[in-house]
């Protein structure tokens, strides 16, 4: 067995029995219970006593119970039974076991070893669940907790490994899908670790079966997103038809209010996402001008939150689930999925948001997934650590990227395509730029050129006033321009404003797609398509405003609209699942 030498990981104390000194608490994630908050929580559990050795949750199994330490201590073990077994932490009386994984569902990533026999108390999940959002302060010394135990999680590499090229497109994907997922893991380029090759050999993998991800005891020979997804417990969508009150395209901030808010008041609802929850919103690393956070919060953890509270109310999230059609059946609006299955819903709630343009220089293709990201989590922020890095974009994400970048980053370059470092992002954020000395603003100036040989090496800039270029070191460019709304997939269902997004309230009337003329005496409400019933919000929907906040507001608004709709088609005929009280008009 190996002692970890990363953040939570401890020496051995040297006693007899090999004990290991308790983990000190880090950022937050190892906090200790009150008597309190225990006592709360036994009044839903079971007290239990341990021996050593015993394994009260295991890696790859999903967990049932929820587990305060009273007395004794309990290791956290990374590949337990292994020749690479790794502790990462050991926690005492008090302190409370598991990370975020254990309030979605998802598999755990470490097990759970007892080392001092002592009692632990056993709640069941649903029972945790009910109580953490009945009695806030304990659900959000829980929830904390268990976000910055992810993130620990994710900075140490533990979890899946990911054996690959990274100029394979297949890798990228996968890498791709782990970070958005937030899921721990660790990539070993197959074009630069030595010792690599030898391992796929040993697997019996061939070059055509990479890249291949190993993760207790399977090994998985070029799997594609759904069958990682599978492999850990997200929840997937299955086969088959399904009908649903409310569906909800997209699971960035705009969907998940409305999955909030959808479910809350209780409409049977669907959120369907591409690839992971949260949007492009997940990305950002700090968002400090949302409302309640003075300290700010970022936007994986925004949406971890949002998540949890949909599902509180009985949302069901499903992804990956990439939308490839929108097509009416039988009086209901049904969403096709790439994997042959159909959700049909009474209402759709589109909110797929928008995706950064890509550079318009040549070898792009080249750099992207190993060089070029459109994303700055700590997942990329680590790829790139002790390199310079070029930001391009002048707005808040690209601002706030840039700040993050330079506290891992000797020399950030932002480069602005005008000349007033304001007009699209916040001052607070310009101000920032300005009087951090890591960052090289570069106004009035475009990207001409990529520069490297398998890598990136530079940056071709240049000044568009004077035509004058300069090559910026660089071993990374992160892009925040401009949008591209996902709509290709409506197949022209809804009518799009000349950009392609989609247009929305008396803007839609126009004539709804497809040559079909508006049905109702009534104007389509503010947030619904030339289509009835189906609604768009966020960056999606023409004339949005691109802010978090206002997401998830029209998020929330277009479910009242929802309710209003429901009730005028409910009135001459009810539809399977929803009743008569669903269909009346929420009053708050």
């Amino acid at each position: 067995m190996t002692t970890s030498q990363t953040p939570g990981a401890h020496e051995r104390s040297g006693d007899p029995a090999g004990a290991l000194a308790e983990t000190p608490d880090l950022y937050g994630a190892y906090p200790r219970l009150s008597e309190h908050q225990i006592a709360a929580l036994a009044a839903y559990g079971e007290q239990l006593a341990t021996r050593a050795g015993e394994v009260l949750y295991r890696e790859g199994e999903i967990a049932e119970r929820f587990f305060v330490i009273l007395s004794g201590r309990v290791a956290i073990v990374e590949g337990l039974g292994s020749d690479e077994e790794n502790v990462l932490g050991v926690h005492g009386a008090g302190r409370f076991l598991g990370e975020i994984s254990t309030l979605t569902g998802e598999a755990a990533f470490v097990s759970a070893v007892v080392r001092e026999p002592g009692d632990v108390l056993a709640v069941p999940l649903p029972e945790l669940r009910r109580l953490v959002t009945r009695d806030p302060t304990l659900g959000d010394v829980v929830l904390r907790a268990f976000l910055v135990r992810r993130s620990l999680l994710i900075e140490v590499g533990t979890g899946l490994r990911i054996l690959g090229s990274c100029f394979q497109p297949e890798t990228r994907r996968l890498l791709e899908f782990t970070a958005r997922n937030r899921l721990p893991h660790r990539f070993v380029d197959l074009d630069k670790d030595a010792t690599a090759e030898a391992l796929v050999r040993e697997l019996g993998v061939t070059p055509d079966e990479t890249p291949v991800v190993i993760w207790k005891g399977q090994v998985l020979r070029n799997p594609g997103p759904s069958d990682l997804a599978r492999l850990i417990g997200l929840p997937a969508p299955g086969d088959g038809e399904v009908t649903c009150d409310l569906l909800i395209v997209g699971a960035g901030p705009a969907g998940l209010a409305a999955a909030v808010y959808g479910a809350s008041e209780g409409l049977t609802t669907i959120v369907l996402d591409e690839i992971a929850t949260g949007g492009q919103a997940a990305a950002s690393p700090l968002i400090e001008n949302y409302l309640g956070f003075p300290a700010g919060i970022s936007g994986a953890e925004l949406a971890e939150r949002a998540v949890l509270q949909a599902e509180k109310f009985g949302a069901q999230l499903r992804y990956p689930a990439p939308a490839t059609a929108l097509e009416r059946a039988d009086g209901h609006h049904a969403v096709g999925l790439d994997n042959g299955a159909t959700v049909s819903a009474h209402a759709v709630v589109i909110a797929t948001g928008a995706r950064y343009r890509k550079l318009d220089v040549q070898r792009l293709d080249e750099f992207e997934g190993t060089s070029v990201y459109y994303a700055a989590t700590p997942v990329e922020a680590r790829m790139c650590a002790g390199d310079p890095v070029v930001v391009v974009g002048g707005g808040n994400s690209a601002a706030q990227a840039a700040v993050f970048l330079a506290r891992q980053a000797p020399r950030v370059c932002l480069v602005v395509r005008h000349g007033d470092l304001e007009r699209d992002m916040s001052r607070y954020l310009a101000e920032r730029l300005r009087r951090d000395p890591t960052i090289d603003v570069h106004v009035n100036s475009e990207v001409r050129g990529l520069v490297g040989d398998r890598s990136l090496e530079a940056v071709v800039v240049e000044e568009r006033d004077s035509g004058s270029r300069e090559v910026l070191p660089a071993r990374a460019v992160f892009v925040f321009i401009g949008a591209e709304p996902h709509t290709a997939w409506l197949g022209g269902e809804v009518a799009l404003d000349e950009d392609g997004f989609i247009l929305t309230g008396p803007e839609a009337r126009q004539e709804e797609a497809g040559g079909v003329g508006w049905p109702f005496d009534r104007a389509p409400y503010a947030l619904e398509t030339s289509r009835p019933g189906v609604f768009a919000v966020g960056d999606v929907r023409s004339g949005a405003v691109r802010r978090v906040a206002s997401a998830v507001g029209e998020g929330a608004m277009a479910v009242r609209f929802v309710h209003q709709y429901l009730a005028a088609v409910g009135a001459a005929a009810q539809p399977p699942g929803v009743s008569a009280s669903r269909a009346q008009v929420p009053t708050a």
